[in-house]
C-alpha cells in the first residue's frame, strides 16, 4: 500500500489532463459520499427538525417561489 505522501508525489509527476481527471473523480466521490451521508442521517431522523422548520415556514407565508 502506498503511503499517502507517495500518492502526492505521484499526483504531482502526472501531467496536468489527467490531474484534472483525477481532481474530477475525487470530487464525484467525494459527493457521493455526502449524499449517501445525507441518506442514512434522513433515514435515522437526524434531518426531521429541518423538515418541520420547513413546513412552519410554508404554513406561516414566509415562502417563495423561486425567481424564474
Amino acid at each position: 500500500m502506498s503511503t499517502l505522501l507517495e500518492i502526492e508525489q505521484a499526483i504531482e509527476k502526472l501531467p496536468a489532463p489527467e490531474q484534472s481527471t483525477l481532481a474530477s473523480w475525487l470530487a464525484g466521490r467525494e459527493a457521493r459520499s455526502w449524499d449517501a451521508q445525507m441518506d442514512r442521517d434522513a433515514e435515522v431522523g437526524k434531518l426531521d427538525f429541518l423538515f418541520r422548520e420547513a413546513e412552519t415556514e410554508r404554513r406561516e407565508g414566509h415562502l417563495t417561489d423561486w425567481p424564474k
